[in-house]
């Protein structure tokens, strides 16, 4: 009886529907954990190039030398180094072109750090949809199995004369089986869905606190009277 219950010998002797339905979701399943795994260490990379750059940021090196070496490392770099840099190409365009008036330099600026910091959001968010779908689909795709298993099971029962446990009890376990994936699938997904999206929240929230107080870098430059930003 041992044997004849086990998960594996329930899913070989359950109906396609059912053995389809559980393969479905222990793909998705991988799936999930993959692109779990793939956003956490995306998420800390992202923290350490923060951290690297606001440090060298805030050390009192020139702007124009952490512009240079921002623009040359933007594909290796962090999003708040790629948010400097778009502020700073804008703000180096528009005084390029003699344009003196203070407030059209600062809305440039920050247009080109809002667009960028939109972008850098959109990566980060890569997958959560995903997640979130699983979170929330899977359960009903379990039960989809369960109900038809059990429907499969009853339908098979009706050709026995006379109905025991025993008979019963492995078309039931085979169609909750379903429901037990799909929880499986499901639970972690939806925890790692609001582990990201606070995650994301707080990285939004660094990076918006460094675009105004760039701003007030750049409008300090400028009040200043200074042709070029040379420090802070």
């Amino acid at each position: 009886m041992t044997q004849d219950l086990s998960i594996v010998q329930l899913m070989l002797n359950a109906s396609w529907v059912v053995q389809a339905v559980v393969l479905l979701l222990i793909g998705v399943s991988v799936v999930s954990w993959a692109a779990i795994f793939r956003k956490v260490f995306a998420i800390k990379r992202v923290r350490a190039h923060n951290e690297d750059f606001e440090r060298e940021f805030w050390s009192g090196a020139n702007l124009n030398d952490l512009y240079a070496a921002a623009a040359q490392s933007a594909r290796h770099g962090g999003p708040m180094e790629r948010i400097f840099a778009s502020g700073m190409r804008e703000y180096q365009k528009l005084r390029e072109r003699r344009i003196t008036d203070n407030g059209a330099l600062l809305d440039g600026a920050r247009r080109a750090m809002r667009a960028s910091l939109q972008r850098e959001l959109d990566a980060l968010e890569v997958n959560l949809s995903f997640l979130g779908s699983v979170g929330s689909v899977s359960p009903y795709v379990g039960l989809f199995g369960t109900v038809w298993g059990i429907m499969h099971a009853f339908t098979g029962l009706a050709a026995l004369t006379q109905v025991t446990l025993a008979s019963v009890a492995p078309g039931i376990a085979e169609a909750l089986v379903a429901t037990a994936i799909g929880l499986f699938a499901a639970i972690p997904a939806v925890v790692a869905y609001n582990r990201f999206t606070h995650d994301i929240d707080r990285v939004a929230n660094t990076l918006e606190t460094f675009m105004e107080e760039f701003s007030n870098i750049l409008q300090r430059n400028l009040g200043a009277q200074q042709t070029t930003p040379s420090g802070h």
